[in-house]
Order: structure tokens, then C-alpha cells, then sequence
């Protein structure tokens, strides 16, 4: 999937670009285009997922038992 340290490098990066000059324009310009190319993902919020997980534990657990009381 994603790698977590590319976005971590990748927001170190321009927090360092935006201390080291006027560069307010330039992480205003930065921050849209990495939100245009982020919309293009088909990627899922952190709750949305949480939902999803807990979803998936109550169906195995209802799966297991299941299966030992056929």
C-alpha cells in the first residue's frame, strides 16, 4: 500500500521549504496539488477503515462459532 514515510518525508520537506523562505505561496501551490493527486487515489479515511476492521472481527467471531456448532 502507501508508505507512511514517503508522506512523512514529503510534509518534512515542505515544512523545511516554507522555513527556509517566503515561501507561503509555494506550500499553498504544493498543499493543492498534493490534495488533487491524493482525490485521484482510492483511498479511505482512518474511521471509515476502523468501521470496516471492527465489521470484519464481529463476522470472523461470528464465522468461528459458527463452525463449531454446525
Amino acid at each position: 500500500m502507501l508508505n507512511t514515510k514517503f508522506f512523512e518525508e514529503m510534509s518534512s520537506k515542505l515544512n523545511e521549504a516554507v522555513a527556509n523562505g517566503p515561501a507561503k505561496d509555494f506550500e499553498k501551490n504544493a498543499r493543492a496539488l498534493l490534495a488533487q493527486g491524493f482525490t485521484k487515489l482510492d483511498l479511505v479515511t482512518r474511521e471509515d477503515y476502523e468501521v470496516l476492521l471492527q465489521r470484519l472481527e464481529k463476522l470472523e467471531a461470528r464465522i468461528a462459532a459458527m463452525e463449531k456448532h454446525p
